[in-house]
């Protein structure tokens, strides 16, 4: 066995090795090893107090001058308060919550000194803030100035940290395990080092978490990103080696099918990157192995009419395709949509066409049962479905091609169900996305995908504007906004309000008032029912609203989604239900309340609900974070730019990657530690052509045990999983 594979349980002593698997979920050595520092505390430079910055991370040394116990405001219970002077007449404030204030008060008693390391905020009346860390990291100098001295004199590394797990403890326990380390086999061959100037595996474990200066933990970081990447190549190359040989039913395309008659019906001229785009498609479905593509565009580029033309040519070939939506609100839109695309084609039988059949989850038993018959029979070439299809019951006559929109929406274990109903022969599947959010980017550096990039717009789209409406700053900007849907309402136009909570949840509270932020805590978040409320009795007073969220009964839900695309009402106020693929040319104003607490991806999809009838559209995201704060600053990104591509670069760069592989849907660690996908391109690209010339020349790897192990170790994660499955 490796040393790598070692249980933590033989190299630590029992209760610091429960702590580290309960709390970090490491095992092993080697995943003990690879907990790498978050950062180090530069030596010799440590910040004073009237050196911050905000959002800046530092590491200050301070003497504990006063603890101050204050009731938590909205809810019982106390924190704590901790002020710290540096000697020089400046003050800082550590703020601890729950039972970790009770640990710090026991710790911080005045006249202790230590070291304090978070990241620095201002808090409290606008006109006298005051520097704060929340939940800093410390350590205590026992020996008067000696500890600040000694932490003085080189880097020392601050590892990611939990509950009742230190850095400080984990800086331990890897000194326990560097210290009878020994010898390692390295998975990458010297030759390949030498190429690269990578130090060997050995020495970039001890100089990552022992370096003696930045300069030696820069080389044992060049040295350990390139493992992560190498790794994940061999593992991505693998895969597609393995695919070319599952075996799938060619779908070539027929010159007097549907699709033919519905290219002759369409009312428009297709676009160049949406025919190059088709021509791609339907040369992978023409193939006895399976389609593994990603289609993604710009909001409004026209994916739905490429992925549907892929379908009518699998429907054309004696096949069925479904189309997974990752709501009952989308996927009714998509039903409605491609049944009205298609007209008398979706009738089937005389016409020449096929059924187009919905199942969702929360139809009638009368409905539902007609609909399995028709996918199980055949009779449905096009099933369009949420979460209802990947049941064990629902099965297809032959599944030929899965369409998945907004594949981020859905697990890796729900994609395989859906495809596992294809029987031995694989379906094709093609994945849409309408911004790549941060795993999409990542996959698509990492080239597992073959990739289709619609970046031309339809005629008719009207451009769109937008702006950040700072409504605690500014109150009256909050009042305009409700002026400007009233002008629009009255051109004839309709509007959207998104809030990020439906509001039947116990305890809400729907205050339209901004918060003036001098609180410990944020207020909750706005929501639907709350805001329509308000809305309602005050500037809306005389227009028709209604409100739509995911808790609805479906036929209440298409119903309201009918009576706003058919114009009877004039504001819809919404969760995030309406974020995708819901199409009302009539729209132009979207407002989003509490925009901060959406991600880039889902404020660009929000946004490009309005500007799709020719209509300029207007968006304004509704936030009380100041200016200066990086939720003000995600903000300001997405109204500056209309490109969906650029602001996925901008989601990656804020998320970091610890979701890329699957870490969210596997709730584990991210396999990568180091590697920045937008920073690290040139380090993927390297990698992956080391990695495909060992593998052509060793497939099996079967000259190469440790980095066979490494892959079986990457492999037997659930992250693995999301490699084998997406």
């Amino acid at each position: 066995m490796s040393r790598f594979d070692e249980p933590l349980t033989k190299a630590l002593d029992p209760k610091t090795a429960k702590l580290l698997h309960d709390v970090l979920g490491l095992e092993t050595v080697g995943d003990l090893l690879r907990h790498y520092p978050r950062r180090y505390a530069e030596r010799g430079e440590l910040t004073t107090l009237d050196a911050l910055e905000v959002d800046e991370h530092v590491t200050v040394v301070g003497e504990v001058t006063r603890l101050m116990r204050k009731p938590m405001r909205n809810r019982g219970g106390t924190w704590l308060e901790v002020e710290i002077a540096d000697g020089n007449g400046n003050r800082l404030y550590l703020s601890f919550f729950g039972k970790g204030s009770h640990a710090a008060e026991s710790r911080l008693k005045p006249g202790t000194r230590g070291m304090f390391a978070g990241k620095v905020g201002l808090f409290g009346a606008r006109a006298k803030p005051r520097w704060q860390l929340a939940h800093p990291e410390f350590e205590l100098f026992e020996d008067g100035d000696a500890g600040a001295e000694e932490f003085a004199a080189a880097p020392v590394p601050i590892y990611p940290a939990g509950k009742d797990v230190t850095p400080w403890a984990i800086r331990r326990a890897v000194g326990v395990v560097l210290d009878t380390l020994g010898p390692l086999d390295d998975p990458l061959p010297a030759d390949l080092r030498a190429r690269h100037g990578l130090q060997p595996l050995g020495e970039a474990l001890v100089a990552i978490h022992r370096p003696k200066d930045f300069a030696e933990m820069g080389r044992a970081r060049k040295r350990l990103k390139f493992d992560e990447a190498f790794v994940l190549q061999a593992v991505l190359l693998q895969r597609r080696q393995a695919a070319t040989a599952w075996p799938a039913k060619a779908r070539p395309p027929r010159s007097d099918g549907m699709l033919a008659d519905f290219d002759t019906r369409l009312p428009f001229s297709l676009t160049e990157g949406q025919a190059r785009v088709g021509e791609e498609i339907a040369a992978d479905l023409a193939i006895e192995h399976p389609m593994h593509r990603l289609l993604q565009g710009e909001v409004g580029a026209g994916k739905t009419v490429v992925a549907l033309r892929a379908m009518l040519q699998v429907v054309d070939a004696g096949g069925q395709a479904a189309l997974l939506a990752p709501t009952e609100v989308l996927a009714q839109q998509h039903h409605r949509s491609i049944t009205n695309m298609l007209g008398d084609l979706a009738q089937g039988g005389m016409f020449g066409g096929t059924a187009v059949t919905l199942l969702t989850g929360s139809m009638g038993a009368a409905a539902r049962r007609a609909a399995l018959l028709d996918a199980a029979s055949g009779t449905a070439g096009i099933v369009v479905g949420t979460h209802a299809l990947l049941q064990e019951h629902v099965q297809f006559a032959d599944l030929g091609l899965v369409v998945v929109d907004e594949q981020h929406r859905f697990g890796v274990e729900q994609r395989d169900a859906l495809r596992a109903k294809a029987g031995e022969s694989r379906p094709h599947v093609l994945v849409m996305t309408a911004t790549p959010i941060p795993r999409t980017v990542a996959m698509t550096v990492f080239g597992d995908l073959e990739v289709s990039t619609l970046s031309q717009l339809p005629s008719g789209r009207a451009p769109i504007t937008t702006h950040v409406v700072p409504a605690a700053e500014k109150p009256h900007y909050l009042e305009r906004t409700w002026q400007r849907v009233r002008e629009e309402v009255a051109l004839g136009r309709q509007a959207y309000i998104v809030c990020p909570r439906i509001g039947d949840l116990e305890g809400d509270e729907g205050d339209l008032a901004a918060p003036t932020n001098t609180d410990d805590e944020r207020r909750p978040p706005l929501a639907v029912l709350d805001v329509a409320q308000l809305l309602t009795e005050g500037p809306f007073h005389d227009l028709k609203v209604g409100t739509l969220h995911g808790k609805l009964p479906p036929e209440e839900k298409d119903a309201l989604m009918r009576a706003f695309t058919g114009g009877e009402l004039d504001v819809l106020v919404a969760t995030t239900v309406i974020e995708v693929g819901v199409d009302v040319p009539n729209s132009s104003v979207m407002i989003i309340m509490d925009a901060d607490r959406f991600g880039v991806s889902q404020l660009h999809q929000l946004r490009g609900r309005v500007g799709r009838g020719g209509l300029p559209g207007l968006c304004l995201l509704v936030s009380d974070f100041a200016e200066g704060t990086p939720a003000r600053a995600r903000l300001d990104a997405v109204a500056a730019t209309l490109d969906g591509f650029e602001l996925s670069r901008v989601d990656l760069e804020q998320r970091r990657e610890g979701d890329v592989l699957g870490a969210a849907q596997s709730g584990k660690r991210s396999s990568l530690k180091l590697l920045q996908l937008l920073r690290d391109e040139d380090v993927i690209a390297t990698a992956r052509q080391e990695a495909a010339t060992l593998l052509s020349q060793d497939p099996d790897l079967t000259s190469n045990a440790p980095l066979r192990a490494e892959i079986a170790r990457l492999r037997e994660d659930e992250r693995a999983d999301y490699l084998e499955k997406t």
